[in-house]
Parts: C-alpha cells; structure tokens; sequence
C-alpha cells in the first residue's frame, strides 16, 4: 500500500537540505506549503481562545504574521523504505521526539493515481 509521508518543519534553515535528501532518496516529487503553528497563531491573535477558522482574509492581509513552519508530503509506493527516509531526515533535522524539532507522520493510501517513479 501507497503511503503519504508528511513533514512538518520549524528549522526553516534546513529544509533544503531534507528536499535534497529526500530527492536522494529517490522521491520523485513532494509538495510544500507555509504554514502556522498554533502558538503563532495565538501569539499573532494575542489571545488564548483563537477560533478555530480565523478568517482566510485576516491572514493573508496581515503584514506581520509570519508563516513558521513548511510542511513538506510527498506519497511514496509500498515498497518505499519509509524507515530510511525518516533516519535521513533526522540526521538533518535532529530527533523528531525533541521540542521545536518539526514533526513527521505517515499514513496509508488507500488509492493513488498518477504516482511517478523516480528514473
């Protein structure tokens, strides 16, 4: 089964270092998006109980909120060692069990369409 790895990255300053080692690794593609954490967000709020939907326009109007994370996904075939990617991207990242260190998960696809294989 196809699965879907996702990163989330806090140290900004080596995420091209993790799409080069994932490249290495013989992904054929990922995509990548700013996001916000929770705490920045309430800190940009400058309150506790944030909504959960602020609006879309809110955000992207103000000039001072900072987009603190990248989440990198990408979706490897079954016979993808998922395990390997994952050490690669600690070494660069450090251990993902450490505060501020990023945060990645994997799950199951049940179908994919359109999946390249690295030639």
């Amino acid at each position: 089964m196809a699965k879907c790895v996702v990163l989330i990255m806090t140290k900004l300053d080596r995420l091209h270092d993790v799409i080069r080692a994932w490249e290495s690794l013989g992904i054929p593609g990922l995509t990548m998006i700013d996001t916000i954490g929770m705490a920045s967000l309430k800190t940009w709020v400058g309150r506790e109980d944030v909504p959960l939907m602020p609006s879309i326009r809110s955000i992207l109007e103000c000039e001072e909120l900072t987009f603190s994370h990248r989440t990198i996904f990408t979706v490897v075939p079954d016979e993808f060692d998922v395990e390997r990617l994952i050490e690669e991207t600690e070494k660069i990242t450090g251990p993902l069990d450490e505060p501020e260190s990023g945060f990645l998960f994997v799950l199951p696809v049940l179908e994919v369409r359109g999946l390249r294989r690295k030639t």
